[in-house]
Order: structure tokens, then sequence, then C-alpha cells
């Protein structure tokens, strides 16, 4: 498969999670009014699915992760094998089909940071959003594009030609730099045999506050 029928597959999969979407949350709107559902209003949820505002890019990530911002929490939603086999740095794991879990809403339903959804490409963190949404879960994010993008910008970032803007090169420098933060050597930087080791951020310990469970029922 070459890269324009690449791109144009992903492009297709991206219009039918996003058509999805809103088929389920517009089916939400038409619930009879008298049932009760948890989280939030179907009408918010229509809005929040049709909004753009939950994604990040893979160079905001990256100057987080450089910055060691400590405001938020990178949630890998793959399965236990591929988050062994790689994931982003100070990632948790919390496989999709755990997300519902008692002990994975105490990381998912808080208020200490924000949460930053991830998988492959951004397909099943945005389901993960989706359901944390419906919840009325605060603080949630998707990383655009996953690991694919990440990969494709940051880590292997394309370098620009000579008839691009000097924009361009700017952002290349600084994907450039940001690649070798995360390991990446080149080979201008290889002298006399020996090659720096980058420094990479410390391992972040994440605690988070549980919330306390409500006493249903009466005296």
């Amino acid at each position: 498969m070459t890269k324009k029928q690449t791109a144009k597959f992903l492009n297709f999969r991206y219009k039918i999670l996003a058509l999805i979407l809103v088929v389920l949350a517009g089916g939400l709107v038409l619930l009879p009014k008298y049932q009760k559902n948890e989280g939030i209003k179907p009408e918010q949820l229509l809005a929040n699915t049709i909004s753009l505002e939950r994604y990040i890019s893979t160079d905001q990530m990256a100057h987080k992760l450089i910055s060691q911002d400590p405001s938020f929490i990178l949630v890998d939603v793959r399965d236990e094998n591929s988050y062994n086999s790689y994931t982003l740095p100070n990632a948790i794991n919390i496989p999709l089909k755990k997300l519902l879990d008692d002990e994975s809403k105490a990381y998912l339903n808080q208020n200490q940071f924000d949460v930053v959804f991830f998988s492959n490409d951004h397909y099943y963190a945005d389901q993960a959003w989706i359901l944390c949404n419906r919840l009325g879960f605060k603080n949630l994010r998707v990383l655009k594009g996953g690991l694919n993008h990440w990969f494709k910008t940051i880590i292997n970032p394309p370098k620009p030609t000579e008839d691009m803007p000097e924009e361009a090169y700017s952002l290349y420098d600084t994907r450039k730099a940001a690649s070798m933060f995360f390991g990446v050597v080149y080979p201008d930087q290889v002298q006399s045999n020996e090659v720096e080791t980058p420094k990479i951020a410390p391992k972040k310990i994440i605690t988070v506050k549980k919330k306390k469970k409500v006493a249903e029922g009466g005296c």
C-alpha cells in the first residue's frame, strides 16, 4: 500500500469514527427526558464530540515531556504487550477494556491532573475519551495521531526540502532536538566513535487521591 493510499485509508477511518461518535451522541439526545443517565447531559456530549479542542499535538506533548511538566498523566489505552514493547515516557497502561474498572477510575476521574489518552493512532484513544467524557470526567485530552504520528514528527522528523519556507526549517530543528532528547542519534553527533548519552527525564511517580464513595440510603 502506497503512502497516499495509507493516508486515504486513515482519513476514511477517522471520518467513520467521527460519524459514529456523532450518531451515538445524537442518539443520546433523543432519549426520554425521564431516563436517568450518569454523567453529562446528552446535548453537552454531542457538543464535546464535535469539538476538536480535545486534541493535543505531538509537538506540544514533546515540549511537556522535555520540560517535565507535572500537570498531566499519559494513559496508554493499548493492550499490555504493546505497552511493554514501546510507550511514551512515564505513561501508565490502562487498556481500553479495563477503562471503567474501579482501579482505573481513580486515575481518570480526578481533578489533580490533565489526562492524555493515546494509542497507535488516535482511534482507540478517541473511544476512551468519549466513554470518560460521557461519565462527566474532567480534563480529558487525546494525543492527535497517536504513536504513529509521534514517530513521524518527533522520533523521525522529515528534513525539509530547499523550496520550503524558513518556518519549516525552524520546526525541523526543534523536532530534531526533541528526537535527540528521546534517544535518537544522528551521524553528525558521532565524534571519535563516541556517542553522548542523551539526558532522559527521571520517571515521574504519580499519586492520585481517590475520591471517597458517598454512602447511599438513609437511616
